[in-house]
């Protein structure tokens, strides 16, 4: 949807531009005028936003953390996996990425912008290449009537180029994983629409692999003459990183008949030491559709010789073959030109895609070399780019059909807000746009380090893993860890609910990690203690640092020893059931429960009286790890008595009667003792330490609750918490972190004291997490809340999407005024949660009417 605060400059567009005339727009997604300027500029979160108390107690950390920040940037010349230093300033740019999942993304601006770019795994370079543009070229009567780069830039660079597109004649639109581009000629009377389409579809996970977008122009003429149409596509060997002048990149032409169909384009070689590839503009040939190129060109100074061939004949000099290699220190780019007439008063179409070939990469530690996912199907020896483009414009088609068919049930719903349509489909961004790695496991790799299942172990490669190869995406864009798994808890669902395959392989690599133990002693930064990477029958914080060598070295995180962590354990329990319970794959649940029998067994150890409750360390020990947290406590204590609720299950499911038993003891007593010590007859206090702030009221309050909920746990014989204290609590949640906090406009915040106000005791209890506010919405909606569930999850997508300019890169947090933390979060994928939530309404409620039918 389009801003609420829109420059009055945008209404002067829908006079001209509407949905009739834009070639298949949606009604719902996210919508903004190109003229359109963010008013609210935000800074991120920095050492100086962190209160006087809060430093002092943090003084070690800051000490021992700028020692192996120097160590890291100046003596290794890595980066680090957080950079408190260098944080990303707030670029409101950026739009829906281009590509499928795991194989590498290129993201297009809103604006028109190639601006940012993850080609090796899991490291992002954020640089608008200029001369990456689309150019339409006008003609009527053998003359050239108009020609415009269509971007609202005005570059130093490239001057011979008309720049400086007005805005105000044009809207993007975005529905992830297709966007649209509406641009309204000014003065010519026609229409350009630009639909973007990659290969983003639930449950395929052939297609779904493919580095590859399309760009469908659909031209409509309004004139009473015909016109000629001509649509540039030009392309720089490179993405704007220093590499590109480093020498012996080239560009060839080619062309690929198959199947009656053929594509021509050109090849862009990008010939680097470490993870060279290729990009691939091409287009499909079709009769009164001309295709011409320009192989090689350099893309600095005016470049007044590409501007000027294509406005002499709306067709470019097309010299076939290929370039000599670049010599350091210069650039090259290619142009690809496609021209069609146009009808008076008619319409037509050109497309063209993208592609991009890495099939083998390396992580930061160049030890492996990986090969991904789509090469099983186009081969690993680097040639696959006029095959992929050659598919992709013969099936993109196919492609929207599913994408349709997949979105249609949810966006005809008329009970669901618009805004909401918007945000769960563009959410999914991060799904491709993580860092996301989707590789093939080689043969002789074993998950668990050769522990067979009969030692307590896995299969060393379980099937799941062996047919769907291994997945991993980063925490986030700035915190650049894979697969972290306390922030996976929420994102998951986005997974299990659409490829429950890469789900289940992620949980696979996650458990063979668990049964191995690497006695490695290192520097722990919040304490200042030396302890092991990676403890036996633990769940590890996270698969590794892209910069390194993910899954071969673990726990890339450092700042806490997370083998202390309450919740990392027993969310892993937490998402077997779940998957199970959605999946219905007994064979992954028989290969888990050990594991998840071990890792209860480690957790155990923290239930320090014998009470059946875990208790809390008095630091910050959880996912919010800079929020201390001390004796047993809601989040921990609600996630333990869950866990164990499951586990009850999971025991009852395979037969296990005297390990049901067992919990269902420790489900009693600690129960009872969750009551005893948390519930205040409104809420469950944050922690039973005493502490002034230990009764403040933290709005993921009820987060074991939302897990038994989303697993058809949680009532009758599985019910933990009792349903009028989890109403009362999300009441509680709701009109103290939700309309007592921003005049309820943006969400719950983290922390509330009782008294009205945010407990601002440390850095996150004061901050608002959109993940956790989806998650929380999804509870109130499994809770009968439907209308405080949407209310609650609202502010967050108006605050994000629409008041901060952050689309496409959803950050972690944000606080009330001022600041933001971590940029293009894995958490907010948590917004599939509430679909969930919807469907089971919906399953119950089909189910009772049906009851009352046979009645």
């Amino acid at each position: 949807m389009e801003s609420n605060d829109s420059s009055s400059s945008c209404e002067l567009m829908s006079r001209y531009v509407s949905t009739e005339t834009g070639f298949g727009v949606p009604k719902e997604g996210w919508r903004i005028c190109l003229a359109h300027e963010f008013k609210e500029k935000r800074k991120p979160f920095q050492a100086k936003d962190v209160s006087l108390s809060n430093m002092m107690e943090h003084v070690g950390l800051g000490i021992r953390y700028l020692k192996w920040w120097y160590k890291k940037t100046q003596v290794e010349k890595k980066a680090p996996f957080i950079d408190m230093f260098r944080a990303l300033p707030l670029k409101q740019i950026y739009g829906a990425p281009l590509g499928g999942i795991g194989g590498g993304t290129i993201t297009r601006g809103w604006r028109g912008e190639f601006c940012r770019w993850q080609l090796n795994p899991g490291m992002y370079h954020y640089k608008t290449v200029i001369a990456n543009q689309f150019t339409v070229c006008l003609r009527r009567g053998g003359q050239t009537v108009y020609q415009q780069v269509l971007s609202v830039e005005r570059p130093p660079t490239l001057q011979g180029w008309n720049w400086g597109f007005c805005g105000s004649y044009a809207f993007y639109h975005a529905l992830y994983p297709r966007a649209w581009t509406v641009y309204h000629l000014p003065g010519q009377n026609v229409t350009l629409t630009c639909r973007q389409v990659s290969p983003v579809i639930p449950h395929d996970y052939q297609d779904s692999s493919l580095p590859v977008a399309v760009f469908v122009w659909d031209i409509e003429n309004k004139n009473d003459y015909a016109l000629d149409v001509s649509i540039m596509f030009t392309m720089l060997n490179g993405s704007g990183h220093k590499d590109d002048k480093s020498g012996g990149h080239w560009n060839e032409t080619f062309r690929l008949e198959k199947e009656g169909e053929s594509a021509s384009g050109v090849l862009l070689h990008h010939c680097t030491p470490v993870n060279p590839y290729t990009l691939c503009i091409a287009a499909r040939e079709q009769s009164d559709r001309e295709i011409s190129h320009q192989t090689a060109f350099s893309p600095k100074g005016t470049c007044t010789s590409v501007w000027n061939d294509l406005i002499s004949d709306g067709r470019l000099d097309s010299p076939t073959g290929s370039s000599p290699p670049t010599q350091k220190g210069e650039k090259v780019a290619a142009a690809l030109a496609v021209g069609c007439p146009v009808p008076a008063m008619g319409h037509s179409s050109v497309e063209f895609s993208l592609a991009w070939d890495m099939p083998k990469m390396t992580f930061g530690s160049g030890e492996r070399v990986h090969t991904r996912r789509y090469t099983r199907y186009y081969g690993s020896k680097g040639d696959a780019a006029p095959s992929i483009s050659h598919y992709a414009l013969t099936h993109y088609r196919e492609w929207e059909r599913r994408i349709e068919e997949w979105q249609r049930p949810i966006l005809k719903d008329s009970s669901l807000p618009s805004w909401y349509k918007s945000a769960l489909f563009n959410e999914l961004y991060f799904v491709v746009d993580g860092g996301t790695v989707w590789v093939e496991i080689p043969e002789d790799d074993d998950i668990t380090g050769g522990l067979r299942p009969e030692d307590g172990g896995l299969p060393a490669q379980p099937h799941v893993v062996r047919e769907y190869g291994r997945f991993a995406y980063l925490e986030g864009q700035e915190y650049r860890m894979y697969n972290t798994y306390d922030v996976h808890f929420y994102a998951s669902f986005a997974l299990i609910m659409l490829w429950p395959k890469l789900a289940l392989s992620l949980q696979y690599d996650i458990a063979g990690s668990i049964v191995q133990h690497d006695p490695t002693q290192r520097l722990h930064l919040m304490s200042g203690r030396h302890s092991s990477v990676k403890t036996r029958n633990v769940v590890p914080h996270d698969i590794g640092d892209p910069d390194d060598e993910p899954w071969l070295r673990v726990n890339a995180y450092l700042i806490h020893d997370t083998a202390d962590w309450k919740d990392l354990n027993l969310k892993f329990v937490l998402h077997v059931y779940r998957d199970y319970h959605l999946t219905g794959d007994k064979q992954y649940l028989q290969d888990m429960w050990p594991i998840c029998q071990a890792v209860m067994e480690s957790e155990l150890r923290f239930d320090l009286d014998g009470d059946g409750l875990i208790e809390n360390s008095g630091f910050a020990d959880q996912t919010y790890d800079g929020w201390t947290v001390t004796g047993p406590s809601a989040y921990c204590g609600g996630l333990w008595l869950a866990s164990v609720c499951v586990m009850c299950r999971m025991a009852r499911l395979l037969n296990s009667e005297a390990v049901y038993q067992r919990y269902r003891d420790i489900l009693d007593r600690g129960s009872a003792a969750f009551d005893k010590l948390l519930w205040n007859g409104k809420y469950y206090n944050y922690d039973s330490s005493g502490r002034d702030l230990s009764n403040s009221v933290m709005s993921d309050q009820c987060a074991g609750h939302w897990f038994l909920k989303a697993s058809g746990l949680g009532d009758g014989e599985f019910e933990v918490f009792p349903k009028e204290k989890i109403h009362k609590a999300l009441r509680s949640v709701y009109d103290l972190n939700v309309l007592g906090f921003a005049g309820g406009q943006m969400g719950a915040v983290n922390g509330m004291r009782p008294e009205g106000v945010p407990d601002r005791s440390s850095v996150q209890s004061d901050e608002v997490w959109i993940g956790v506010v989806y998650g929380l919405a999804a509870t109130m909606i499994h809770e009968g809340m439907v209308e405080e569930g949407f209310k609650t999850a609202e502010g967050c997508y108006r605050t994000v999407w629409e008041r901060l300019g952050m689309a496409f890169q959803t950050p972690e947090a944000y606080c009330e005024k001022g600041i933001y933390r971590s940029l293009a979060y894995m958490r907010p994928l948590s917004i599939w949660a509430m679909q969930l939530a919807l469907d089971n309404r919906r399953d119950e409620s089909r189910g009772t009417e049906e009851g009352s039918v046979r009645s």
